[in-house]
């Protein structure tokens, strides 16, 4: 299918319909929130939702992210929209990075420029990439999605065909959150097209399957405390993909209709998934939060997001092969402390073809957007040898 140059234009008529809905909230009462353990603190998110209605300036976002190439096409008849940068140095290595929810292609916007031009950041033009960003099918701009069955395993095979597209047989991976699993499953399935990848989310393929509990003979002392991170966060903080994993499109109604309802949705997990110490403005700014928000909002795309995981729990993941280690491309691994859960080290070594590991005592879930300038050096490093 042609690939054609994309331009973000949302219309007035739609910025206007949401600053009208946006003034119409109906705000529930709320208290004994103050630490947000009920979810989303209502006090928060009206101020949040007011500086959204009379002081954001979403052209001012829009303007920002079409100063970079944007693209759409379609894979297997999917809509696929994507961010592609060249890279500034004598010889780019072809890289696709893959977002994750409740993210968009934009959590990737502090890193693109940093690997297509190292020079510019104090760095060196042999590391430059040819960076790929696409949104994940269903989220963003790649919409309408209007096919079922479309989860992690199947969005690799798109980006296969996708890169093939663009003119990259083969190519270096990058993910968190879903792109994680996604970048796991180009290094399980296509390791002989796949050069490396890249994880700063570590999780199994079949974490729907088995919740991410690893065997008990790779939880040693050292691993207790993970392990119990790790059991809380399924245990306290899963609420949202219960409810995405079975009946996605009774949240769609509600979130596609209130732009609050559908912002006090994602912030609450930018607040809680992030390195935040519960202050989400010292990750994110105002500015951040509307724009990830709006992008959501104006493309309709929360419904489409949410069946992912009902896709992926409805739709297990099976193995192409049963060797061993199971992503037997070259990896490398980045341990974000702050993360929301990641497996042990032994496990890792046992599951990958790991060749790079890297801990980080800053940052969490959104490490693109929290530290850019950490991850991006660590994925130099770890390429570099490659």
């Amino acid at each position: 299918m042609p690939i054609e140059p994309f331009k973000i234009d949302i219309p007035d008529s739609t910025l206007q319909d949401l600053k009208e809905r946006l003034a119409r909230t109906r705000w529930p009462d709320d208290f004994g929130n103050d630490q947000w353990q009920y979810g989303a603190n209502t006090s928060y998110m009206k101020e949040l939702c007011a500086y959204w209605e009379k002081q954001y300036d979403w052209r001012a976002a829009e303007r920002e992210m079409n100063a970079f190439s944007h693209f759409r096409t379609t894979v297997e008849g999917i809509p696929i929209h994507f961010i592609h940068e060249r890279g500034k140095g004598p010889n780019p290595k072809p890289l696709i990075m893959s977002h994750g929810w409740p993210w968009t292609f934009w959590d990737l916007k502090k890193v693109i420029r940093r690997l297509t031009d190292p020079a510019a950041f104090g760095g060196d033009p042999k590391d430059s990439f040819d960076v790929v960003v696409p949104s994940l099918p269903g989220y963003g701009f790649s919409t309408p999605l209007r096919t079922t069955g479309i989860n992690f395993w199947r969005t690799a095979d798109l980006w296969v065909d996708l890169m093939n597209q663009i003119g990259y047989p083969k190519f270096y991976a990058e993910g968190g959150d879903w792109g994680a699993l996604v970048t796991a499953q180009l290094g399980h399935k296509y390791a002989d097209r796949v050069l490396g990848v890249y994880l700063h989310l570590i999780l199994p393929l079949t974490v729907f399957q088995d919740a991410g509990a690893p065997p008990e003979d790779y939880i040693g002392p050292a691993e207790q405390a993970l392990l119990k991170k790790n059991l809380h966060f399924f245990a306290e903080e899963s609420g949202y993909s219960a409810i995405q994993c079975t009946k996605p499109q009774s949240m769609a109604i509600g979130l596609n209709d209130s732009p609050a309802g559908l912002a006090s949705w994602l912030v609450e997990k930018r607040r809680k998934w992030a390195h935040t110490n519960g202050d989400v403005e010292s990750r994110f700014t105002k500015d951040e939060l509307c724009t990830i928000a709006t992008l959501y909002w104006v493309t309709q795309s929360y419904g489409t997001s949410a069946r992912y995981y009902y896709e992926c729990t409805h739709n297990p993941w099976k193995p192409s092969h049963d060797r061993m280690p199971v992503v037997e491309a070259p990896t490398g691994l980045a341990y974000f402390e702050h993360e929301v859960a990641n497996m042990p080290r032994k496990w890792s070594e046992r599951m990958h073809n790991l060749k790079h590991y890297s801990t980080f005592d800053k940052g969490g879930h959104f490490a693109p957007m929290e530290e850019p300038e950490a991850l991006v050096d660590d994925i130099r490093k770890f390429f570099r040898t490659l």
